[in-house]
């Protein structure tokens, strides 16, 4: 029986690095490139990091309350109401009353204490008989129940268009304790109880009409009574501190915010509740019970404002700068790899060196 050994060398390991080579090249068309890209990287950072965003500022975010008074007189002639004027206290929802309710009938299953979905009032378990051939369930309501299946065309309050709407809008910047409002400190009492905003002529005027509102958005307004609906009224304010503060000036869009088209139809508008409470000649609690279709006004208030600060100069100012790397990575890219003389230049700019401490046969470590 024989045994042997088995025998084997451990090799060691080489480690290339690689170390930056400058080389000079002499092509218009490689001068050409680097001086495009050059200038595209300085027209980016010059026009739209600076000149554009503005990118020397520090920035902040708009703080903003806003208030509202709606002025009009409108005036109704209908059966259910007769003669009567409508002005803004008629708008004013006032505290519900404590319930004290006549009988009214509906169809719901008679269960006491129950109120559906859809009901008119509150279930008293009471069966009782609606006609010779109908049953429904007793409840506790007002009386007579709300019918709003009939819309009036044209809206009720149809001169509502006219009516008038002052917003009240203060701003505050509170990186730069600044502040300022829509009714700037150029208009005076008596501009004020005259103007109406107008784009054009009066762009400042914090006093709206209300149809004007509506057709900025094209809407009608006639059209969007009937159901009612939601417009946006936004003010934008966009200010460079760098200058007068009188250049900070509010900027007014509209739109309509509730979507109005043929894959919306259900429950369109908009449209809310209100009741105006009375004593009737037998001292019974009685109300007369509105269900107003009209136009909601949400007002939202969007702003930027920027001031000079070292800082964000300085970050762009390097970020710019290093920037102009990518024009040699470019460059390289079409010297190497698309001009005609690619191999020679690669040639050129890469050189492999053999460690001249090493001969070509040494190992590390051998055993056997």
């Amino acid at each position: 029986m024989a045994s042997g050994a088995c025998c084997g060398a451990l090799r060691g390991f080489l480690f290339e690095y690689d170390t930056p080579r400058i080389v000079l090249i002499k092509s218009r068309k490689v001068g050409l490139v680097n001086r495009a890209v050059q200038l595209a990287i300085l027209a980016y950072v010059i026009g739209w990091v600076f000149v554009w965003e503005k990118g020397y500022q520090e920035t902040d975010s708009v703080v903003s309350s806003v208030t509202t008074k709606v002025k009009g007189i409108t005036m109704t002639n209908t059966s259910e109401l007769g003669l009567r004027i409508w002005d803004v206290a008629d708008y004013v929802i006032p505290p519900q009353l404590p319930d004290k309710t006549t009988v009214c009938n509906s169809s719901k299953d008679c269960t006491a204490g129950y109120i559906g979905t859809h009901s008119n009032g509150v279930q008293t378990g009471r069966c009782r008989e609606y006609s010779t051939s109908v049953k429904t369930c007793e409840i506790y309501a007002w009386c007579p129940v709300e019918n709003d299946t009939h819309l009036p065309k044209p809206a009720f309050l149809k001169d509502a268009e006219n009516f008038t709407i002052l917003v009240k809008n203060n701003i505050w910047y509170p990186k730069f304790n600044f502040t300022r409002r829509n009714i700037l400190p150029s208009i005076s009492t008596a501009y004020l109880k005259t103007c109406i905003y107008d784009p054009k002529t009066d762009p400042f005027c914090p006093i709206f009409r209300v149809h004007r509102i509506v057709e900025a958005a094209g809407q009608n307004f006639q059209e969007m009574a009937v159901e009612g609906g939601v417009m946006g009224v936004q003010i934008n304010w966009n200010c460079d501190l760098d200058k007068p503060a009188s250049y900070c000036v509010p900027k007014y869009t509209f739109r309509r915010l509730d979507n109005k088209d043929s894959d919306h139809t259900v429950s369109p508008g908009y449209n809310f509740r209100f009741a105006k409470y009375y004593k009737d000649t037998n001292g019974t609690d009685s109300r007369t019970l509105i269900k107003a279709y009209g136009i909601r006004f949400d007002i939202m208030v969007f702003g930027k404002a920027g001031k000079f600060d070292i800082i964000p100069t300085m970050i762009n100012i390097g970020s710019g700068l290093a920037l102009f790397g990518v024009a040699t990575v470019l460059c390289d890219i079409v010297v190497l790899y698309f001009m005609k003389k690619r191999y020679y230049y690669r040639e050129k700019k890469y050189k492999y060196v053999e460690d001249y401490e090493l001969g070509p046969s040494e190992t590390y470590g051998t055993q056997s």
